[in-house]
Formats: structure tokens, sequence, C-alpha cells
């Protein structure tokens, strides 16, 4: 147990030196810190007020969506799909 306890320490003062990203990368995998944001703005206001702030950044949070969504869940998959064949 000490020693998990010694590598999670570890850990945590690299992740500390890094600002958090080493954290972050676990925690929102793929995801860059505007979509987070997004993503948090599009529950609190609903997608009809966010649209109303900015179109711009609405635009951009769903194409980062939906390239990224299509990498992970489409392409990936098919790609590891083709070396079982």
């Amino acid at each position: 147990m000490q020693i998990r306890s010694r590598i999670y320490g570890r850990f945590l003062s690299f992740d500390k030196k890094v600002d958090g990203a080493v954290s972050f990368f676990f925690k929102h995998f793929g995801k860059t810190k505007f979509m987070v944001k997004m993503g948090q703005k599009a529950q609190v206001l609903g997608l009809e007020k966010l649209w109303d702030k900015g179109p711009k950044a609405f635009i951009y949070f769903f194409l980062f969506y939906l390239i990224r969504d299509t990498i992970i869940y489409i392409l990936i998959p098919i790609w590891i799909a083709s070396f079982t064949t």
C-alpha cells in the first residue's frame, strides 16, 4: 500500500509541475480545454442560448466534437478491424 501512495504522490507532484495537464488529459481524453468549457456552458445555458452568445464559438465546438468523435468511434475501430481480417 505504501508503494502505491508513493507512486501517487510522485504523480501528483509531477502533475502540479505541468499545471494539471496530465490529470486533465486522463479526465477529458481527447478534449481541449475549450471543448470542456463549451460543454459546461452548453449544459448550463442550453444550446439555443449558447448560440446566441456566439455562433462562431458554437460552430467550432461542434466541429471539434464531430471530428473527435469520428476519429474515436468510427475511424479507429475500422482501423483495428482491418488487422483482424
